[in-house]
């Protein structure tokens, strides 16, 4: 057993005499909930000469650790401002005159993890009016801060989302005015592209706000093609289970529907009998996992590339490769529209 230092004797010592005068709080100190601890303010570095058995638990440090110590010991580094200024201001503060004080300190525990806790200070005086000893308590309040951090980053990224979905709305506005000057044409367009949007972001709220699953990003984009025209046993869709981050499911959700209007026009839906089949896996590549996904049509009018592109074809071959960074082959085969897309993926939870 490590022999005693001198201030760990000294600091013993104070207490038998600290208990015999407060006697009955220092009973109730020991046993509170609360995570407490008693300096002695004569000593100019406020070492500690008591802590209870809630602030042993909350630190993890034993009462042999603390006693004769400062309690800057306990303070997390790269905390602005300097910790120490903190705790310094707040002893001064109440040893001046004020009655409490307080001071939020980043703290750490003695395996080395790290708490948030608000510090409250109390001076303890003599007959003489003098401060004897300061009586300081704290209260654990990491999960607000765990809250507050949280929110900070979910503002956050909900401005950085907002902002990206004003640019791709600014983007479908354009774009659907262009070509064409009959107001009915472009208000249905400019629904069903906003609409698509709107889908994919219901995704991204309604169980996670990281990530949706590809299965209902396709399942919601050809909804309104599929369900409403009675079109569900012409449609097939087949893949693994992959989750797909906010920007890759807002950019997909307008791709698939702009493919599935152009096949309501000319391709696969614009018959009777015409199908259409989405597969999609994940392939390995020297530079990460790629997903791979496929939209084939069959069964549909024979079909001819457009002689010049429009909003959706310029939003697959272009916008996706700017967006994503991904590779797409649009082809107009005899037998219906073939778009394969390979996109890097990022691992979602």
């Amino acid at each position: 057993m490590l022999e005693k230092t001198h201030e760990q004797k000294d600091a013993e010592a104070d207490i038998e005499g600290f208990q015999a005068a407060l006697g009955p709080f220092v009973v109730a100190a020991e046993t509170t909930r609360m995570p407490m601890v008693f300096t002695n303010a004569k000593e100019g570095h406020n070492p500690i000469i008591f802590a209870n058995d809630s602030f042993l638990s909350l630190t993890g440090y034993d009462r042999d650790d603390l006693l004769g110590r400062a309690l800057d010991f306990l303070l997390a580094p790269q905390t602005d401002p300097p910790p120490t200024t903190r705790l310094d201001n707040a002893f001064a503060r109440t040893s001046g005159g004020d009655s409490q004080d307080e001071a939020e300190l980043h703290c750490c525990r003695k395996d080395g993890s790290t708490f948030w806790a608000v510090m409250f200070v109390s001076p303890v005086r003599d007959y003489q009016g003098n401060v004897v000893q300061h009586f300081v308590s704290f209260v654990d309040v990491s999960k607000r801060m765990r809250v507050q951090a949280h929110a900070a980053m979910l503002i956050d990224e909900l401005n950085h989302r907002v902002k990206n979905t004003l640019s791709t709305v600014l983007s479908i506005v354009e774009q659907s005015f262009r070509g064409s000057t009959d107001v009915a044409v472009i208000r249905d367009a400019l629904e069903g592209r906003v609409f698509a949007l709107s889908r994919s972001h219901d995704l991204l709220t309604k169980e996670n706000r990281d990530s949706a699953s590809l299965e209902d990003v396709v399942g919601a984009a050809l909804e309104p093609f599929v369900v409403a025209e009675h079109r569900v046993d012409r449609l097939v869709i087949k893949g693994i289970t992959t989750r797909l981050a906010p920007r890759v499911t807002l950019m997909l959700s307008i791709a698939l529907h702009e493919l599935a209007t152009n096949a309501v026009k000319y391709g696969a839906f614009s018959n009777e009998v015409g199908s259409i089949a989405i597969d999609w896996d994940i392939e390995p590549s020297p530079t990460g996992d790629r997903l791979m996904i496929r939209w084939q049509e069959q069964g549909g009018p024979p079909v001819t590339a457009p002689s010049q592109n429009g909003f959706g074809s310029t939003l697959i071959e272009r916008g996706l490769p700017y967006e994503l960074n991904a590779t797409v082959d649009l082809k107009y085969t005899s037998s219906g529209v073939v778009c394969t897309t390979s996109i890097p993926l990022e691992r979602q939870p």
